[in-house]
């Protein structure tokens, strides 16, 4: 036992499953004393951050009922008692699912989201839902509902986006671990900005069934956790095959029969090899508000590529797969947008509108994400076309072109996993918004690949108030259905360096 407790207190800031469920095992804690405390510290510091929407009223009562099953028969599952919060576009029988729309505010589905069920029957104790870029559509992290939700290491500036809320809770220690839905970005950047892990599985090991989507093609949740086993064990959670989304078929069989975070290993990086894209470590807009924070960005992560070298990796440096032209040219969000969200309504009895458009002309969507939807096309696009539109058609070619490349690099050179930034601008001073062209999603959110989001260290913004210390990461791709190497690989690099700490306003 750690040295978390003392004389029956547990101290929750940084606590990791390992540690929590450590303590059950020593009757030093119970599920519900742990629960107490987190909702305590959601009361003292939700405010600041406008991380959280939803507290769950039935959390206590969740907790207390593991308890007593943990005294009977031991643990039920590898999340069994750990305070989880979710991103606030996961169906939820027993608190509002929103997607951060204010119209949305009262409306509670009949049934939770596979990826709910799945984490309840590993033991979770679901105590929150998560702010977000309204109905995720953006990089910025704010809603209707919930306003404008702030990064905790410094809260004037953006935590990006969309699973902004998510990552903004678990860094300041709300909750213990959380999800996120990733679309492009969303759990990659938001981690990568608040000092956390974020992990983007493979096309179809995760389900998206009741989770509101924004594309059918690109969407899927994951992980957003403090350390990199906390993300192991819940992607083991998650992960399941759902016969109501067939794209999990291709997971069967891929998950490791020992779990994810049997492959974790210190010594994960002795021998391997990690290319280096630096076609992505250029800055993409220079007239983008943040342009200048890209050299800080870039060295930052250039010393934590020292890191892993040093650790036993061998970096392959440059490598090339696709060129950013036609990399971006495989996008289909702008063309999905409006089909799977209306579809997502009427599945569901007893929304507040029965479209999109609905929506955006009922005049209630934050003003930012209400301009991109009446103003980009979105609402232009003829959906039951879409079989007959060629551009969307050759955008979902590209994507099988681009998977196919990226895979054979990875063979051919023999490479573990190739290495670039998730953005290349700083967290920008609100009320600027994050630049889109500046994030480096689109090569696992385009293939389907797996990545994961690893703390880089912090660079300094050099602020107004003078020097200011702000998170970076780097992000690592790989194989399809290849977590269990780049959970072992990030593994052993957070084990060799020291880059986690908690934000000091929130301590």
């Amino acid at each position: 036992m750690d040295d978390r407790t003392n004389d029956g207190d547990f101290d929750v800031l940084e606590a990791t499953v390992g540690e929590i469920h450590a303590a059950f095992e020593a009757e030093a804690l119970t599920a519900e004393e742990l629960v107490e405390t987190y909702l305590d510290r959601i009361a003292e510091h939700a405010d600041a951050l406008n991380a959280i929407l939803t507290v769950n009223g039935k959390a206590i009562e969740r907790a207390s009922e593991l308890d007593e099953r943990y005294a009977a028969d031991g643990p039920v599952g590898p999340l069994h008692g750990i305070p989880t919060v979710i991103k606030d576009n996961h169906d939820t029988a027993d608190m509002p699912t929103t997607a951060g729309s204010e119209l949305f505010a009262e409306f509670g589905p009949d049934d939770d989201a596979f990826v709910v069920e799945r984490l309840r029957e590993a033991g979770a104790v679901i105590l929150a839902k998560a702010n977000l870029q309204e109905l995720s559509f953006g990089v910025d992290s704010v809603s209707s509902l919930g306003g404008e939700t702030r990064n905790p290491y410094a809260p004037d500036r953006r935590p990006s986006g969309s699973s902004g809320g998510t990552a903004a809770a678990v860094a300041s220690n709300l909750a213990a671990v959380g999800t996120g839905t990733d679309t492009c970005s969303s759990v990659r950047s938001p981690p990568a900005f608040t000092n956390l892990v974020g992990v983007r599985p493979t096309r179809g090991l995760v389900s998206r069934t009741g989770i509101v989507p924004l594309s059918a093609t690109q969407d899927t949740a994951g992980p957003i956790t403090r350390t990199v086993a906390d993300a192991a064990r819940t992607l083991e959670a998650m992960v399941g095959y759902d016969p109501e989304d067939p794209v999990t078929a291709l997971g069967v069989g891929e998950v490791p029969e020992d779990g994810y975070a049997s492959h974790l290993d210190p010594d994960g990086l002795e021998g391997a090899r990690i290319g280096v894209l630096r076609d992505l470590f250029e800055v993409s807009d220079p007239g983008n508000p943040a342009a200048d924070t890209g050299e800080a960005v870039v060295s930052t992560i250039e010393s934590a590529m020292a890191e892993l070298e040093a650790a036993g990796a061998t970096l392959v440096d440059p490598v090339e797969v696709v060129d950013e032209e036609f990399l971006d040219s495989a996008r289909v969000v702008g063309k999905e947008f409006e089909r799977d969200y209306d579809a997502y309504l009427a599945a569901h009895e007893g929304t507040p509108v029965d479209s999109l458009r609905e929506l955006a002309e009922s005049g209630t969507m934050a003003p930012s994400v209400e301009e991109r939807v009446l103003e980009g096309g979105i609402l232009d696009v003829d959906v039951d076309g879409l079989d007959d539109d060629l551009e969307y058609q050759r955008a979902l070619a590209r994507r099988e072109t681009i998977r196919v490349e990226t895979v054979n690099r990875l063979i051919a050179d023999d490479l573990d996993a190739l290495l670039y930034p998730p953005s290349m601008a700083l967290p920008v001073e609100m009320p600027e918004h994050q630049p889109f062209s500046e994030m480096r999603c689109e090569l696992s959110a385009h293939t389907g690949l797996p990545s994961i989001v690893l703390r880089a260290g912090f660079a300094d913004a050099s602020g107004d108030d003078g020097n200011e210390e702000l998170p970076v990461g780097f992000e690592l791709l790989g194989r399809p259905f290849d977590e269990p190497r780049l959970l072992e690989l990030a593994y052993a690099y957070e084990q060799a360096t020291g880059h986690r700490r908690p934000p000091e306003r929130f301590a």
